[in-house]
């Protein structure tokens, strides 16, 4: 019997591209998102009239029980919690009040009415699990008969060269119950229960061995090198004169790339890595050289930088890092994915750090429903 979902937060739909990549046969019957544009990419990849523009905090349990959908996807707003916001307010944040208000307002209505879901997905920042949403949401779902299991997973664990750590929430109704969690409800898995051990990083952490997984080389997420001077995405040379020696900067041959975010190519720091297309030249001395160039008063010292091939990431090449394509290099026919005309290359970075990595949900799907 095929699951109905509904998508919360829905965005350029990860968590529909997940579930459609899972082993368990469902289908999303509704998605809801507030941002125009996200519903306008959203429509364009899986149809009209699927994704609603709507104030999520509107949504009504009458709404929702008509839907008769036994899977709940959400992947709520994280600037409330990421630790990238000095100013993150939690609970008290307005863009938090809507998932609140349906985890603790609606949510329990539908058990009253029998209409609840069986099974839920929160993704949410690392940071979360700290939160006092967290707190009540774990409160509200064991209150109404869930049994829980939070998550932080990273890409790196499934093989893809970016760490993009994220907290995740998996809820089952009644007697449903998790596979492999041998009595440790309590704890925050670092990775999903029966498969492999906790996730290490060894950059924090000198002298532990190095987790069972193969990581991909950025290289095969990259699209074709045409040569072009400039590259279409190049950094600007006013950007590395000011701001150049801040850059993540890693190189096709590199196996880990820094978590990108919205605010990718209008930030520098911890907003995502940049690229170094020459791998023949050594980054520091390269950088040494321009710095010193810089001090001595030269007004052409950036040109020094020119021959590393600095570059942003395409669009493109973020969809397969963040798993809604295929790697380029894998020989797998590449899956479509569309942007309408006028969405903005601006707007894409934006949509894209907002979103999931379709991979580890798909996998956490398929853990959900064992």
């Amino acid at each position: 019997m095929s699951v109905k979902a509904l998508e919360f937060y829905s965005g350029i739909g990860g968590l529909h591209r997940a579930l459609a990549e899972s082993s368990v046969e469902g289908t999303v019957v509704r998605a809801f998102d507030w941002d125009q544009a996200a519903c306008r990419v959203y429509a364009a990849n899986y149809g009209p009239g699927l994704v609603q523009k709507v104030d999520i905090g509107s949504l009504t349990p009458a709404e929702l029980a008509s839907l008769d959908a036994g899977l709940w996807l959400l992947s709520p707003s994280c600037q409330p919690y990421t630790v990238l916001n000095p100013l993150a307010k939690g609970a008290e944040d307005p863009r938090a009040k809507s998932f609140i208000r349906l985890m603790e307002d609606v949510l329990p209505e539908l058990v009253q009415a029998r209409k609840q879901p069986q099974r839920l997905l929160v993704e949410n920042v690392a940071g979360f699990e700290t939160s006092s949403t967290r707190e009540r949401l774990v409160v509200t779902l064991r209150t109404l008969g869930y049994s829980t299991l939070e998550l932080l997973i990273t890409p790196l664990q499934f093989g893809i060269p970016n760490s993009r750590l994220r907290y995740y929430l998996l809820a089952k109704y009644g007697s449903l119950s998790f596979a492999g969690i041998d009595g440790q409800k309590e704890r925050v898995w670092r990775h999903i229960p029966g498969r492999g051990s906790d996730w290490i990083d060894t950059r924090m952490h000198s002298g532990e061995e190095a987790p069972d997984v193969a990581v991909a080389a950025v290289r095969e997420y990259l699209d074709e090198d045409t040569g072009a001077d400039p590259h279409p995405h190049a950094i600007p040379e006013k950007v590395l004169e000011k701001w150049g020696r801040l850059f993540d900067i890693v190189l096709p041959s590199t196996k880990r790339t820094c978590c990108f975010t919205r605010g990718y190519t209008k930030l520098v720091e911890r907003a995502g890595s940049i690229i170094q297309m020459n791998e023949e030249l050594d980054t520091t001395q390269t950088f040494d050289a321009f710095l010193e160039a810089q001090q001595a008063g030269r007004d052409d010292a950036v040109r020094l930088l020119r021959p590393l091939r600095l570059r942003y990431f395409s669009p493109t090449e973020l969809l397969r890092i963040f798993a809604f394509l295929p790697p380029a290099t894998c020989g797998v026919p590449e899956r479509a994915f569309v942007w309408p005309e006028d969405v903005s290359t601006k707007t894409k970075y934006k949509l894209i750090g907002n979103s999931v990595n379709v991979r580890v949900v798909t996998e956490l799907i398929n853990y959900l429903y064992e």
